[in-house]
């Protein structure tokens, strides 16, 4: 990653997203939409560590925790607006202006990004030394290094206890807490507040109470706001823990790419971010899987305080 230019990566990852919700409106089967859905995935996969990676070439290192704060607290906003916005769409008109509309906000962020100089994103590309030799310097950057490797260890246990949160989530608001589809959206929507208060806050309080301090507070608001959840008697009680716990989450995520931004050296500040997520997304993938028999097998209350115990 990066051996190339980041703002060509990233117009490049916007444009194939485009592209992709252009073709969806004539897919034909699920098959055509699952394969579709990987190609943005994957797309998505080289924006963000690219995005992450030149962020500390556009400020100084002083405004970074804010700037850091701020991008991820608007695209959880984002996460959290789209879904609702998107389910008024498509009950009005259908899945197709959704799908057309997504296409033209991801050729708006190519335009907008293209209007940043190439050289404002990173101090230089660098000579690749053969793809596996790449793969490896990323790594070895990522186990030199005390802050990243904190980040690698310690996210990776959070990720089995997000994959147990994300699994068991619907059976909890709906059979253990017994609210219906209703205590479900609120229980998500209560997510998404949290995860935009937490990040917000983080830009000022990294400043205030230190980075280390932070990440370690966010992690156990993390662990306290899921363990209320688990034994919460209705979904009156769960949802504020909920957003308790997820406000831990956004502040501990904005910590997550600090440590990566000011640890790893700019011509190897993406491989250390690639390294990282890579981990962390098959860490999820292999949770997901184990949140499932658990949840099956001992029910969503003891899931989400096995998530908590992590």
């Amino acid at each position: 990653m990066d051996r190339l230019s980041r703002r060509r990566l990233l117009i490049a990852s916007d444009l194939v997203r485009a592209a992709v919700f252009c073709v969806l409106p004539f897919a034909t089967s699920a098959t055509t939409i699952v394969a579709l859905a990987a190609v943005v995935g994957i797309a998505t996969g080289f924006f963000r560590p690219a995005v992450y990676a030149g962020m500390p070439n556009l400020v100084d290192d002083a405004r970074l925790p804010e700037a850091t704060s701020l991008f991820q607290t608007i695209e959880n906003l984002t996460w959290m607006i789209g879904p609702v916005l998107g389910g008024i769409l498509i009950a009005a008109q259908g899945p197709d202006l959704a799908y057309w509309l997504n296409a033209a906000t991801f050729v708006f962020s190519a335009a907008l990004l293209s209007r940043i100089p190439a050289m404002r994103l990173q101090a230089g590309t660098v000579e690749s030394r053969g793809h596996w030799r790449d793969i490896g310097d990323g790594i070895r950057v990522v186990l030199r290094s005390r802050a990243l490797l904190a980040v690698l260890v310690v996210w990776n246990v959070v990720m089995l206890g997000a994959a147990a949160i994300n699994v068991a989530e619907v059976v909890l608001a709906k059979v253990a807490l017994d609210s219906g589809d209703i205590g479900f959206g609120v229980l998500v929507a209560a997510g998404g507040l949290g995860l935009t208060l937490g990040s917000f806050a983080s830009g000022t309080a990294v400043g205030r109470i230190g980075l280390g301090r932070l990440y370690a507070l966010g992690i156990g608001l993390m662990a306290v706001g899921y363990a209320i959840a688990a034994v919460a008697p209705t979904i009156y009680v769960a949802v504020p823990a909920v957003v308790l716990a997820t406000f831990g989450n956004g502040a501990a995520v904005v910590c997550n790419a600090l440590f990566v931004q000011r640890g790893a050296p700019d011509e190897l500040r993406g491989r250390a971010f690639t390294v990282i997520m890579s981990s962390n997304y098959a860490v999820l993938g292999v949770g997901m899987v184990a949140a499932g028999a658990v949840t099956d097998a001992f029910g969503a209350r003891w899931a989400w305080g096995g998530a908590a115990a992590a």
